[in-house]
């Protein structure tokens, strides 16, 4: 009984925007009030509530577990989102955006290659830096552009916009899951590196099914190459993502990994498609152009590896100087946050240098960033709400109840199922970090309710079983992303197939399946 009373908020959230078709930041602000009522007057009747805080005040627990939600919503990850959307603002503001499409679109002449730089290679690049959508928006509308029916366009672009979600908008779903998950709500670059690798390999074989699958989808009768350059560039890709999640963490592994992309399927197409195209004209950009197009990514990815762990020195200095701490009374908690080390700060200096390079004055910069804080206005309610309910949720006892009750139903077989809930979480959210908010906490408390407290060595790396199966959570949601009602809007309204999002479902969901099934069998045998 206290799991399904504990359980009314994740199901309240599924009606609202599902059945009653409630919009994300309403839907969220309502789970949010009826969370908190559930928390003050039915979980301490239920006896949910931690033994730890029986003397305390229940009023105090659910303000100040409200409090630590709000400020973690804000410091860093709306910080963090506002810039990183930030950052693609410039661009289109400065029309590199357009440099940028023109020169991926005049590399090649096959269009198995073009449209997997696009979705796989410059769609991973985008999700990696801003992700919230752009990362399914212009590629899509890039190939309709160059003559790709609609479907096919928002097929593709949903396809290849998963695997690179987990370390979208620099890491923060793996971040924020992290901090989740450790004691405190501040997460130790251990943790970090630990649940980030976790995910890439949890995510492993689909490195080389999904660019396959994009491939097929375009071109169902040349299986040689289609095989080959899936194998390599997916490959590539991996091998990359596990490098940069092992030793440098979850800011990385999606930027850096969808640059080697883009390299290794130009050179793919150097070696063994360009030596044919004879007849073709090679259009040729300048370095300095190139340089001008692209400095906003350059600059934020170096400020992101010098601040981070590829720099112990910088790193050191900026995590010890400028940081605030709020002691949380009552829930025993102290919310820590530093403005010198945050990916937020690199994103608005390389934002701003970049658009400065690209001819933007400083007063079109603040006029941009703005535009971009009304319009992101509605998400910051919903991400505040859902981290608020979540972190009450958590204080309370109720998320400790549902991982009873999923483990009395499930037993040993529910690392099958963990990444399932991650998918369900992204599907109604839209979001891998409002899915690792919501159920992050939840699959660490089911490892210790099944015992998995020891280490477990998996593909070489180890690790606790507790990360593993969080990091499971972020890995399931990646394929969720792919069916979640948010996505397909975006690729509606960019491959302007206004009422068509049912066809596109209908589409995408087989793929969902088999995606959510392959990460599912990997995180029960490896657990």
């Amino acid at each position: 009984m206290s799991a399904i009373i504990a359980i009314i908020p994740v199901v309240l959230l599924f009606v609202l925007m599902l059945g009653l078709k409630v919009t994300g930041y309403k839907s969220a602000l309502i789970t949010l009030v009826v969370t908190i009522c559930i928390a003050l007057w039915i979980a301490p009747a239920m006896g949910m509530v931690p033994e730890k805080y029986s003397s305390a005040s229940i009023y105090g627990v659910v303000w100040w577990s409200f409090a630590e939600g709000v400020l973690k919503s804000i410091f860093p990850i709306l910080l963090i989102i506002l810039m990183a959307i930030y950052s693609y603002n410039v661009l289109v503001e400065s029309k590199a955006i357009e440099v940028i499409k023109n020169q991926f679109t005049t590399l090649t002449s096959d269009k198995g290659v073009l449209v997997l730089m696009m979705v796989w290679g410059f769609g991973g690049l985008l999700e990696g830096m801003a992700g919230f959508g752009t990362a399914v928006a212009i590629p899509a509308a890039i190939l309709i552009g160059l003559g790709f029916r609609p479907m096919f366009s928002a097929l593709v672009a949903l396809l290849g916009n998963t695997v690179a979600t987990g370390f979208g908008a620099v890491g923060v779903p793996v971040i924020t899951l992290c901090n989740e998950i450790s004691p405190g709500g501040s997460a130790s670059a251990q943790t970090l590196c630990e649940v980030s690798t976790f995910a890439v390999i949890q995510l492993a074989p689909l490195f080389i099914l999904i660019p396959f699958v994009i491939l097929v989808l375009t071109d169902r009768k040349a299986w040689g190459k289609n095989i080959c350059l899936a194998i390599w560039t997916g490959g590539v890709s991996l091998a990359v993502q596990l490098v940069c999640a092992t030793f440098l963490g979850a800011e990385t592994p999606a930027i850096i990994g969808s640059i080697a992309a883009v390299i290794a399927i130009i050179i793919y197409d150097r070696l063994f498609i360009r030596k044919k195209d004879t007849g073709k004209s090679e259009a040729h950009f300048s370095a300095a152009s190139t340089f001008k197009a692209w400095s906003v990514y350059i600059f934020i990815l170096v400020l992101i590896l010098v601040s981070g762990a590829l720099c112990p020195p910088v790193n050191n200095f900026l995590k010890s100087h400028l940081v605030s701490s709020v002691p949380l009374p009552v829930i025993g908690s102290t919310f820590k946050f530093g403005w010198l080390s945050n990916a937020a700060l690199m994103l608005f200096l390389g934002s701003v240098a970049g658009g400065l390079v690209q001819g933007l004055t400083l007063k079109q910069l603040t006029k941009v960033m703005a535009d971009t804080i009304v319009n992101l206005r509605f998400t910051a309610v919903t991400i505040i709400s859902l981290i608020s309910l979540a972190s009450v949720m958590n204080y309370s006892g109720m998320i400790a109840a549902i991982a009873t009750g999923l483990v009395t139903i499930s037993g040993t077989f529910y690392p099958f199922f963990a990444p399932l809930i991650g998918a369900i979480g992204t599907f109604v959210t839209g979001s891998d970090t409002s899915s690792n908010i919501l159920f992050g906490k939840l699959q660490s408390q089911v490892a210790s309710q099944l015992g998995m407290t020891s280490q477990t060595t998996v593909a070489g790396f180890t690790g606790s079983q507790s990360d593993w199966l969080a990091a499971a959570n972020s890995a399931g949601a990646t394929g969720g992303k792919m069916i979640s009602p948010q996505s397909i809007a975006i690729a509606t309204a960019a491959c302007d197939m206004k009422g068509q999002d049912d066809a596109i479902l209908r589409k995408a969901i087989p793929y969902a399946i088999a995606y959510i099934a392959i990460c599912g069998l990997i995180v029960y045998f490896g657990a």
